[in-house]
């Protein structure tokens, strides 16, 4: 017997309605802010994270599924964002389009260790807007994550945020920290004592419990910040203030890959344990640039669609809606008189069943019950002698007959 590969997941039909009902409420939320879909290739050039993401990311370093094909090396799409900013360019939409605001919904696949939430084929829902610089278009790329939250039920998150500045300011923040850790390189995890040497700000993202012991004492500010930078972060906030939308400035958030300036933020729950982020994003003023395009500013941010899972209450009130009505024939001619019934509620948009296993009175209503019909339908001689039909509520209990022709009134559709 066959069985799905570690870190992977089967979404049965009985959890699909909930993954299509976040798809629809993010469309939805997108549309609002006049996002438009791209849907990316899952194959990409491996070189193509490598330049984006950095060659030292753990990423590209561990959890890159790769394919090599003759002399090609291709990689799975870890991350959506390298994919739509090589989108953009290969397809001249600098040109076309310009300033470009757009999302996607799909699987992202990563080699790592499966835990809480955390697969191999995983899932994120995302945008990405290039061609601004705009500090307002922080906010509202932060306004619209939190929208987003909100629509999907999620309560009780926290939106971290800070500031790395420029390419620059980066660089003053590098060496300040080298300053400051060198002394400490034994006390540091094996990965750090490496990051230290390769990519130092990667220390502030480990997750080692004595490394954050570490960085909680360095009193991270905002001082490596250029004026230029510092106003931007500054508006970005007075942004968030104006909108009420609540914010936690973290100076030890980077988050762990190469592209990111100035603006990055992390949206943490207390529910998920100490990997505890159901979503994240920032700024890319540098991708578009370095990936071969022209040199334009870029923000995004992307859920995990497992991690919001976790901590969505849309699980509960999708069960508890009921919407299928479950029709009942007892009888060859009564099967024959519900084939044409089902096609008039379905043209009605009404969602709508019947029985295709010759079960008894009794098993169609406890299959009626695990669908969990909200009504049940039933036609049999009697029903079709009167040109009528049993109409059971199965919330309330209630049962009447009415006449067919009045179906449609009697069920609202």
């Amino acid at each position: 017997m066959f069985k799905k590969i570690p870190g992977t997941k089967d979404i049965l039909p009985a959890e699909a309605a909930i993954w299509q009902e976040i798809e629809k409420i993010s469309r939805g939320i997108f549309a609002l802010y006049n996002y438009q879909e791209i849907r990316p290739p899952l194959v990409e050039e491996a070189k193509l994270f490598d330049r984006s993401l950095g060659a030292s990311a753990e990423i590209v370093q561990k959890q890159m599924f790769l394919i090599k094909n003759n002399e090609d090396l291709y990689a799975l799409r870890p991350e959506g964002t390298a994919s739509v900013v090589r989108s953009y360019i290969e397809n001249n939409l600098d040109k076309t389009s310009g300033f470009l605001k757009v999302y996607y919904i799909g699987p992202m696949f990563r080699l790592e260790r499966p835990q809480k939430g955390r697969f191999r084929q995983f899932h994120h829902v995302g945008c990405e807007v290039l061609g601004s610089q705009d500090a307002c278009l922080d906010v509202e790329v932060i306004s619209l994550a939190k929208e987003l939250l909100d629509s999907l039920s999620v309560s009780g998150y926290k939106i971290k945020i800070n500031s790395l500045g420029c390419s620059k300011d980066k660089e003053k923040l590098n060496k300040s920290l080298k300053d400051a850790l060198k002394d400490k390189a034994d006390k540091l995890c094996e990965d750090c004592q490496n990051r230290l040497k390769t990519n130092v700000l990667r220390i502030l993202d480990c997750k080692n419990e004595s490394c954050k012991r570490i960085v909680d004492t360095l009193g991270l500010e905002d001082k490596h910040l250029c004026p230029d930078c510092l106003e931007h972060f500054k508006t970005v906030l007075s942004g968030l203030d104006l909108l009420s939308i609540p914010y936690e400035v973290s100076y030890s958030l980077v988050r762990g890959l190469d592209y990111y300036n100035r603006t990055v933020f992390e949206i943490t729950h207390q529910n998920l344990g100490s990997q505890d982020a159901i979503g994240a994003g920032g700024r890319y003023n540098n991708l578009v640039k370095e990936l071969g395009g022209p040199d334009l500013g870029g923000i995004g941010f992307a859920f995990g669609i497992e991690r919001l899972l976790l901590v969505s209450k849309l699980t509960e009130e999708k069960k508890n809606e009921p919407k299928l009505i479950f029709l009942i024939t007892l009888g060859k001619a009564a099967k024959t008189r519900g084939i044409s019934i089902l096609a008039d509620l379905r043209k009605k948009g009404v969602f709508s069943d019947t029985d295709y296993e010759d079960k008894s009175l009794k098993g169609c209503m406890r299959k009626a019950n695990d669908l969990n019909a909200r009504m049940v339908l039933i036609l049999g001689e009697d029903e079709l002698k009167n040109n009528s039909i049993t109409i059971k509520d199965m919330v309330s209990g209630e049962q009447k007959q009415v006449n067919i022709l009045d179906l449609e009134k009697e069920i609202k559709c």
